[in-house]
């Protein structure tokens, strides 16, 4: 079987304090943090347990794992088993970057996100070099409120040019045409981001081929949709994969869409779905691609 798996343990601690996040700054107790630790190690081994499929695994916490050991080491420990095609993480970057000294740079993948004001500009960008030379998977990102423009477009000048600048649109932003366009010329795929996607009754790879998994295990079509699947540790989830609609009327969220049947995302992001890197950066195939979907959508 091949399958990707999204999973979000407890953790919610994060050592920025970024407005736009409700995690902001938030601490995690000793005990929260030992949960948190432990399911993952559960995760991790039960993932290095399963030779038998294919996976691929995202970590997405609402907080920052890599400034915790026990995610710098699931993700060395599984970036090397030839079971698993893909292991990333979301991540701020401010953790150190000699850990991944021990990792598969084949296999292992990092989604960076840069959020200006809360570190300095070429401490992160000099992460990102880091990253480069070591032949690190990467993408990068920026969250696109208009105090970020100066940063998102000082970033495109000077990351090395074979690394993807990814824009969010902010949550509950509107925008006009012309913010859209200035955007859209720092990534070509922005259109995707500027609207939610309408994604009730349409075909959707969660469920079927992409789960989400929580700290005690309780598998779940995706994030957003509550209704379980059933729980990954008995295995009593493997008997309700299969094809299904989205019961949602829209979705907003990257993690989410990029696995809608009806865009065309799988072959934009083919050998990158995890990291958010698409196979033909910033090329006119892919900005006629997502202007064709801004236009579907409205």
């Amino acid at each position: 079987m091949d399958l990707t798996l999204l999973y979000r343990g407890p953790l919610a601690s994060c050592d920025y304090d970024c407005p736009y996040c409700p995690f902001a700054k938030r601490r995690d107790s000793t005990a929260q943090l030992r949960a948190d630790r432990a399911a993952l190690e559960r995760f991790a081994g039960w993932a290095a347990a399963q030779t038998g499929d294919r996976l691929s695994v995202l970590f997405t916490p609402w907080g920052e794992g890599l400034v915790r050991s026990w995610y710098r080491r699931a993700l060395t420990e599984l970036s090397h088993l030839p079971h698993i095609r893909r292991v990333a993480i979301q991540t701020n970057l401010s953790c150190r970057t000699d850990w991944l000294d021990g990792a598969d740079p084949g296999t292992l993948a990092l989604w960076c996100t840069y959020h200006p004001g809360q570190t300095p500009y070429d401490r992160f960008l000099g992460k990102c070099r880091d990253l480069a030379d070591r032949g690190v998977r990467f993408s990068v990102g920026v969250v696109g409120l208009p105090e970020h423009l100066d940063a998102a477009r000082r970033l495109r000048a000077e990351l090395p040019g074979h690394v993807y600048l990814w824009i969010n649109a902010a949550e509950g932003h509107t925008y006009t045409d012309a913010e859209a366009d200035t955007w859209t010329a720092l990534d070509p795929l922005f259109p995707y981001s500027r609207h939610p996607h309408r994604s009730a009754g349409l075909p959707c790879r969660t469920g079927e081929s992409v789960i989400s998994v929580d700290g005690e295990g309780t598998v779940r079509r995706c994030h957003f949709v509550r209704a379980e699947l059933g729980n990954l540790y008995d295995g009593s989830y493997r008997a309700a994969l299969r094809p299904r609609a989205c019961p949602l009327a829209v979705c907003d969220c990257h993690i989410g869409y990029v696995h809608l049947e009806t865009l065309p995302l799988y072959d934009v992001f083919a050998g990158g779905v995890l990291e958010r890197i698409p196979a033909a950066q910033h090329s006119a195939r892919v900005t006629t691609i997502a202007t064709r979907a801004e236009n579907r959508d409205h």
